[in-house]
């Protein structure tokens, strides 16, 4: 049985520091959200090839608390990120990291995927990691609204296990006409597509 002290020690934020796509962040977490101690390897993978321009306006869903979407925002200070998470103590904690870095142009938001947010909101660029487990249908609604957020040569970058690479290439090939696949690594594989 834990004591009181051990179990107050597990209430308290994770607290690390990391340099996603060569920015450094400092980063709050708690146990429940995804990869809670560091930055998950499909995460890191994915921001070696992410080409963002500074005035580039970003969107991350799927978001956890922060570590793509504050990378953007950092690589594009004369953009605006928008972060969406379905689960609210990720929103909060994306939102509370975004404050900690002193990043002004990223905020978080509650959204299943898209459906919640702002429907005239346009983006330079997408990205997600995308969960073995999201399901086919959610997926679809992912790609389909992701290539309708985007402006006109605007990008989507996602990262997934290895296991949905194909799955991936036939379906972004289908609503995007296009798909490119930047980098597969021992367990993910981040591809790309242009509106």
């Amino acid at each position: 049985m834990l004591t009181p002290e051990q179990l107050a020690g597990l209430r308290r934020d994770i607290v690390f520091t990391a340099e996603p796509g060569g920015v450094p962040l400092t980063f709050h977490t708690t146990w429940g959200l995804f990869s809670p101690r560091e930055i998950d390897e499909g995460t890191r993978l994915l921001l070696q090839y992410v080409e963002v321009a500074p005035d580039a306006d970003c969107l991350d869903i799927g978001c956890g608390y922060g570590p793509l979407g504050l990378s953007l925002a950092a690589r594009a200070p004369q953009g605006q990120t928008l972060m969406v998470d379905k689960d609210f103590v990720a929103v909060d904690y994306a939102n509370a990291n975004a404050a900690r870095n002193g990043l002004g142009n990223a905020r978080a938001q509650l959204s299943n995927g898209l459906a919640q947010i702002d429907p005239a909101a346009r983006f330079d660029l997408v990205v997600s990691n995308i969960p073995a487990k999201v399901g086919k249908e959610l997926l679809a609604l992912l790609l389909h609204d992701a290539r309708a957020r985007l402006r006109p040569g605007g990008r989507l970058y996602v990262v997934t296990i290895n296991g949905l690479r194909q799955y991936m290439k036939r379906n972004l090939g289908e609503v995007f006409g296009n798909y490119d696949k930047l980098k597969q690594g021992a367990h993910y594989t981040v591809a790309m597509a242009e509106r």
